[in-house]
């Protein structure tokens, strides 16, 4: 079965994004360590760089390693749309969950008004590529589909925001996860992915 797969940069204190939607405060060290980190990750998981920039990050003809299905929120979907780009990830299969955006932003975007966990549960359970669904953002998302998120891959860069998105924004319920792996960068960032 498809897993889903929350993949995030986080701070600190556990912001998505700053309280108005900024993510430019994440700190990606110099140049050199900046390159070797988005080299090493953008080789890892090449279907998460948007497809406007994958010529640029030398990805354009990767093939899919992970993921084939982005499903995020309106908030991390508006961040394209205020640029003019209605399509961010024309090479996966999009969804954007949200009850207040037209079902005809884009053809190759699927909006869905209604309920993320039935929307995800019927993505889990489509038989054919084996790869997995990626879980783009955003908190309050991430907080309904808790119970379906499978793995955590978190991208925890060295910074405190102090106030913002966080990375869950839902009920409290206490949920384990093990650690499965984690990987230090030279530029301060720690990527660890986590298992249920």
């Amino acid at each position: 079965m498809r897993k889903l797969v929350y993949y995030i940069a986080v701070s600190l204190d556990g912001r998505i994004a700053g309280p108005g939607g900024e993510f430019d405060f994440f700190p990606q060290g110099d140049e050199r360590q900046a390159t070797a980190y988005s080299t090493w990750v953008n080789a890892l998981y090449p279907e998460t760089v948007p497809t406007a920039f994958r010529a640029a990050a030398g990805v354009a003809d990767a093939p899919h390693r992970r993921f084939d299905t982005v499903v995020m929120g309106l908030g991390t979907y508006r961040v394209s749309l205020d640029n003019g780009i209605t399509s961010p990830y024309a090479h996966l299969r999009q969804y954007v969950v949200s009850s207040t955006l037209g079902p005809h932003t884009d053809p190759a975007v699927t909006v869905v008004p209604g309920d993320p966990l039935a929307l995800v549960r019927d993505l889990k359970g489509e038989a054919g590529t084996g790869l997995d669904i990626w879980l783009c953002g955003g908190g309050r998302l991430a907080g309904a589909l808790l119970p379906e998120i499978d793995e955590l891959l978190i991208k925890t860069y060295p910074v405190v925001a102090g106030a913002g998105i966080p990375v869950f924004d839902g009920p409290f319920d206490p949920t384990v996860f093990d650690t499965a792996e984690r990987t230090a960068f030279p530029n301060g960032v720690t990527l660890t992915r986590l298992t249920r």
